[in-house]
């Protein structure tokens, strides 16, 4: 609290030395009370009361077209710093949102990711699995279809070589033995 520009705290002891000086003027203003000793000698008067009164008024001009302004001054930036502050304390709240949101929102399309991967791979694999058993009946058809062949093969050949085995049979006998059978 302020009383007319002046502390609560420092109040007492402006009174405190303004008395000081009314009733010591001689200490206060240094004068030995010796005449010839060199020293200013003053004597309170009237004109005193004429200085306290100047003084004041001038504290009170000053007050008025110096100080009061200053403090005004002083009092806006005051409040246009606590509104700043108070913005910036806002947006870096709305940063922080934000970055969780951006955070929170990175997080889900990685799970998301993830799921489709997931499902791809396994779209993958039903597909790798439905190739691989077409290519399975394809190779056992085609396996089948060689047997066949080659039992049909085997039948001619066996047929073939059964009319020849007569003369097969008499030519090895003739080679082991030496001599026509």
């Amino acid at each position: 609290m302020r009383i007319s520009g002046v502390y609560r705290k420092g109040f007492p002891i402006f009174i405190m030395l303004a008395l000081i000086c009314l009733v010591f003027p001689q200490i206060v203003l240094g004068s030995s009370g010796e005449s010839g000793g060199g020293g200013v000698t003053v004597t309170p008067d009237g004109s005193i009361v004429i200085q306290i009164v100047n003084f004041l008024f001038t504290i009170w001009v000053l007050n008025l077209l110096l100080y009061r302004p200053i403090r005004k001054i002083l009092t806006q930036r005051k409040e246009k710093v606590d509104g700043l502050e108070l913005a910036i304390e806002t947006s870096n709240n709305d940063v922080r949102e934000k970055d969780d949101a951006f955070a929170a929102g990175i997080k889900e399309a990685r799970a998301r990711g993830f799921k489709e991967k997931d499902a791809l791979l396994q779209q993958a694999g039903d597909e790798e699995k439905s190739i691989i058993a077409d290519i399975n009946r394809k190779a056992q058809a085609e396996l089948a279809q060689i047997r066949e062949q080659i039992k049909k093969d085997a039948e001619v050949a066996r047929q073939s070589l059964q009319s020849e085995i007569d003369d097969f049979a008499d030519q090895i006998s003739q080679k082991i033995l030496g001599r026509a059978v």
